[in-house]
């Protein structure tokens, strides 16, 4: 038996719950004719358009926290992509939603990020601060409608409606929004949401376990937090000094901790909201997804205790002071001369006629190395270009 798309649409049909997306009932692509395969539906092949760009690949040499050359077992923009992936189909196939549609979007949610992570995206705002400004959920949308080339027909993936709605309203404590060409007076799609969550609990638990193997921070650093103290009671571990197996084993607690909690108070809230259709979803005064109130409060005290003492580390302020030298010596000498630019990214600014946002592209899509060897190749006179 062939599990062909009309039968896979038909299972969706089935199994999922009234207020997923089904992918018969998708808006469409916005360039036409591209009619969809007879073997995937058109959620599996958006995340399949996504895993095949150049834009994806990169993301193995982007900073998540640290710079890449400082050890080959800390988390990347990609391998943190992967996580949330894995993350977001656990929550989704939990909840009635669209697995494919949850995975598409989160592995498109920070192909718009820029080298040396978060500080590489502050440096680019500052740089483009009166032409636009900068921002690496946008830059996600511009990568897979324009930046991206690979039909002859029209430039991007042409990915869906749903997809891009997706990647356009992703948003956590962090990033916010800005959807008012995909229907700002509507949330998030369930799947959207759900995106949304399994990026925020992957990075925050990621993020320690990196810190910790690091030696940013320490085990006696995190006492009387409530979600490590739960995760040290839970397996019985008392200790002082962390081995790597211990390490794995709270990570991992912690992780199951969290997709539990933000399935059942998820739950929760749908069953109480009442809703039975995507519409219903989009049109509630709040999003269904998140944790219950005890885990969410644990999650903001984690969550703290992370942005002081990880993410306002000196390592961390030396490396977010370097991105900024280089991405603001690279941005100053590509505008002053453009011909030290490759032909297309130069073709790109002539045919849009903004130099400056195409500078901006090229930086943007650059990986962590090899900003730094432009930089060395541009600035050091015994380096050949």
């Amino acid at each position: 038996m062939i599990f062909g798309r009309e039968l896979l649409e038909a299972r969706e049909a089935q199994l999922l719950a009234p207020y997923g997306l089904k992918s018969r009932d998708s808006r469409g692509r916005a360039h036409q004719p591209d009619p969809e395969p007879e073997d995937r539906t058109a959620f599996q092949r958006d995340r399949d358009r996504i895993l095949h760009t150049t834009a994806f690949r990169r993301l193995e040499y982007k900073t998540q926290v640290f710079i890449n050359y400082e050890g080959d077992y800390y988390r990347t923009r990609l391998t943190h992509t992967l996580e949330v992936a894995q993350i977001g189909r656990t929550v989704a196939r939990s909840l009635g939603a669209n697995e494919d549609l949850v995975e598409a979007i989160c592995l498109a949610h920070d192909l718009g990020h820029s080298p040396f992570g978060h500080a590489g995206e502050v440096a680019l705002d500052e740089l483009m601060q009166d032409r636009g400004g900068f921002d690496h959920n946008k830059q996600s949308l511009r990568i897979v409608t324009k930046l991206e080339q690979r039909y002859p027909n029209w430039p991007g993936l042409n990915l869906t409606w749903e997809a891009r709605e997706g990647i356009v309203k992703h948003e956590t404590e962090y990033d916010v929004a800005d959807a008012s060409q995909y229907d700002p007076e509507k949330r998030g799609h369930l799947e959207a949401q759900i995106a949304n969550a399994a990026d925020e609990l992957a990075y925050t638990a990621h993020d320690l376990d990196d810190g910790l193997r690091a030696g940013l921070i320490t085990p006696g650093d995190l006492k009387g937090l409530g979600l490590w103290e739960y995760a040290r009671d839970s397996i019985g571990w008392h200790g002082e000094v962390l081995d790597q197996l211990t390490r794995h084993r709270l990570i991992r607690r912690l992780i199951g901790l969290e997709v539990a909690d933000l399935v059942g108070a998820t739950h929760a809230r749908l069953e109480a909201a009442g809703v039975q259709s995507v519409e219903a979803l989009q049109r509630l005064d709040h999003n269904v997804i998140g944790w219950g109130a005890e885990l969410a409060a644990r999650n903001r005290e984690l969550k703290r205790f992370l942005y002081a003492n990880m993410y306002r580390h000196y390592r961390v302020a030396r490396m977010e002071a370097k991105a900024n030298r280089v991405l603001a010596d690279l941005f100053a000498a590509y505008t002053r001369k453009p011909d030290q630019l490759p032909k297309e990214t130069r073709q790109r600014a002539e045919v849009t006629g903004d130099l400056h946002r195409a500078v901006c592209d090229y930086l943007a899509g650059m990986t962590d190395r090899f900003a730094l060897d432009e930089h060395y190749k541009l600035f050091d006179p015994y380096t050949l270009p």
